[in-house]
C-alpha cells in the first residue's frame, strides 16, 4: 500500500545524482532555478561508490604493494623487508575515501539549497515524475527535467552475474585478494582492473575479442602497457571469443575460441567487463514522450536537449564516451540552457583516460584521426627516457606525442602514455580549448625538473628545434 502522495512544484527536477545530476543541480541551483535532485541510491552514483573513485584507491594501493615487494630488485638503494598486505584493511581505507567524497556531495547540494529525495523516478507525463521509496509516493511537477540516470554494467547471457561470475562493482568489493582471475573484455575498466589484482599477486589471464587490449588507442601507445602486463605475468589473448561459462563453490571454467580453435581456462573468479548499458528502461520515458535509440541511447541536441523540450538528457544515457568528465560538462550545458544562456555542447577536447601502468591520456585528434579528417599535420613526440625528472622517478616509459595543424600550428590533439598522463593530459586539453598553438607550448616556461617539460619538449620537436634529443 503507498500512502501520502503529494505534489510539489519546482522548476528543475534532476534524475540521478552521479558526477553528471549533482553537478547540473547544483550548477542550476547557483542560476536561481529551485532545484530538486532524486537518485534510488547513494548520492555520486557509480563514479564515487562504485566506479571512478574505489578503482582508483585500489589501483594507488596495488601500486603502492607492488613498489615494496619489487624493492629488493630496484637501484635506488631502498629496500623493503616482510611486505604484506592487510586486504580487508585496504577495502575499509577505499570506503572511508568514498565515503568523504560522497560526505561531500551531500554538503555541496545542501549548501546550494538543492532538495535531495531518495527514491525511484518515474515520469507520468512530460511535466510530472512519481517518485517512489518504500511505501511512500510524491509527485513533482516541474518546469524543466534534467535525466541523469547513468549506466550498468552489460551482462551477457552465456556470463550471467553471481557466484564467480562478477561485474566491476562485485570485483571492487571482494573481500580477499583471489588467487586467479579470468577478465573478459580488455578494454580500460577490464586493463586497469586485471592490471590491479596482477598487482596484489592474483594470476591474470584478458580475453579481448579484438586484436589488441585497449582497442580504442593507438597501436604505438599501448605497447608499453601491454609489456608491463607481460612483464607482471599477465597472459593476454587476443581475437579470443568467449563462448561459455561453468563454476561452482571454488572456481570458474570458461571455454572460448581463438580462430578454429576452442580452448578453457580456469580461474577463482570471472570479471566481465564488455561495457555498460544506459539506465533509461524502466522510468517511464515512454509516459513522457521522451525517445531512445535502439540501443536505449537518448538522443539530443547541441544544448543536450531531448525531443521533449523541457526535457533533458546528459551523461552515460547519451550517445558517446561514459566518462564521468563528460557527464559534468554535458550537466553545466543543460543548466545554463534552462537559465536562458546560450551554451552549448563542444566535444573537441575531451580527454580519455587509462589508469594502468603506465597511464594513458588522450585528448582531441590523434595523427591518423587528423590526417583523415583532412588536416596536413605536424607532430611532435618526445621519450619520458629523456626527462631528468621521469628518470629520478625511475619512470621513464612512455612518451608525449602532440599533433598540430601544420598550415597554422593550432594544437588539434595529443596523446600521453607515462607517469602521471593523467594529470599531463590537461595541459594539452586546454591548448587545444584555446586554439593555441605549437610556439605558445614552446614558448611557455616550464619548471625544471618536472614531467611538464615533456609536453614543451614535444612542440619544440614538431617545430624542428628540439634542444634536448636528436631528431632527423
Amino acid at each position: 500500500m503507498v500512502v501520502g502522495e503529494f505534489t510539489t512544484e519546482i522548476d528543475v527536477l534532476v534524475i540521478g545524482a552521479g558526477p553528471g545530476g549533482y553537478v547540473a543541480a547544483i550548477r542550476a541551483a547557483q542560476l536561481g532555478k529551485s532545484v530538486t535532485i532524486v537518485d534510488v541510491d547513494e548520492v555520486g552514483g557509480v563514479c564515487l561508490n562504485r566506479g571512478c573513485i574505489p578503482s582508483k584507491a585500489l589501483i594507488s594501493a596495488a601500486h603502492q604493494y607492488e613498489s615494496m615487494i619489487h624493492s629488493k630488485e630496484s637501484d635506488n638503494g631502498i629496500v623493503a623487508e616482510s611486505v604484506s598486505v592487510n586486504f580487508e584493511k585496504v577495502q575499509t581505507w577505499k570506503e572511508s575515501i568514498v565515503k568523504k567524497l560522497t560526505g561531500g556531495v551531500e554538503g555541496l547540494l545542501k549548501g546550494n539549497k538543492v532538495t535531495i529525495v531518495k527514491g525511484e523516478a518515474l515520469f507520468a507525463s512530460e511535466n510530472e515524475v512519481r517518485v517512489l521509496n518504500g511505501y511512500e509516493a510524491n509527485r513533482y511537477r516541474f518546469e524543466h527535467c534534467i535525466i541523469a540516470t547513468g549506466s550498468r554494467p552489460i551482462e551477457l547471457k552465456p556470463f550471467p552475474y553471481g557466484g564467480r561470475i562478477l561485474s566491476s562493482t562485485e570485483a571492487l568489493s571482494l573481500k580477499e585478494i583471489p588467487k586467479s582471475m579470468i577478465v573478459i573484455g580488455g578494454g580500460y575498466i577490464g586493463v586497469e582492473l586485471g592490471q590491479t589484482f596482477s598487482k596484489f599477486g592474483t594470476q591474470v589471464t584478458i580475453l579481448e575479442g579484438e586484436k589488441q587490449i585497449l582497442a580504442a588507442f593507438e597501436k604505438q601507445l599501448i605497447q608499453p602497457v601491454t609489456k608491463s602486463l607481460k612483464k607482471a605475468g599477465v597472459e593476454i589473448v587476443t581475437k579470443a571469443m568467449a563462448l561459455s561459462a561453468e563454476q561452482n563453490d571454488q572456481e570458474v571454467t570458461v571455454t572460448y575460441k581463438v580462430g578454429e580453435e576452442e580452448k578453457k581456462v580456469t580461474a577463482e573468479y570471472l570479471l566481465v567487463t564488455v561495457g555498460r548499458r544506459p539506465n533509461t528502461d524502466e522510468i517511464g520515458l515512454e509516459a513522457a514522450g521522451v525517445k531512445t535509440n535502439d540501443r536505449g541511447f537518448i538522443e539530443v541536441d547541441h544544448q543536450c536537449r531531448t525531443n521533449v523540450a523541457n526535457i533533458y538528457a546528459i551523461g552515460d544515457i547519451v550517445p558517446g564516451p561514459a566518462l564521468a568528465h563528460k557527464a559534468s560538462y554535458e550537466g553545466k550545458v543543460a543548466a545554463e540552457v534552462i537559465a536562458g544562456h546560450s551554451s552549448a555542447i563542444d566535444y573537441k577536447a575531451i580527454p580519455a583516460v587509462v589508469f594502468s601502468e603506465p597511464e594513458i591520456a588522450s585528448v582531441g585528434l590523434s595523427e591518423a584521426e587528423a590526417t583523415e579528417a583532412g588536416y596536413e599535420v605536424s607532430v611532435g613526440k618526445f621519450p619520458f627516457g629523456a626527462n631528468g625528472r621521469a628518470l629520478s622517478l625511475n619512470a621513464a616509459e612512455g612518451y608525449v606525442k602532440i599533433v598540430a595543424d601544420k598550415s597554422n600550428g593550432i594544437v588539434i590533439g595529443g596523446q600521453i602514455v607515462g607517469a602521471e598522463a593523467s594529470n599531463l593530459i590537461a595541459e594539452i586539453g586546454l591548448a587545444i580549448e584555446m586554439g593555441a598553438t605549437l610556439e605558445d607550448f614552446a614558448l611557455t616556461i616550464h619548471a625544471h625538473p618536472t614531467l611538464g617539460e615533456i609536453t614543451m619538449e614535444a612542440s619544440e620537436v614538431a617545430l624542428g628545434q628540439a634542444v634536448h634529443t636528436i631528431t632527423k
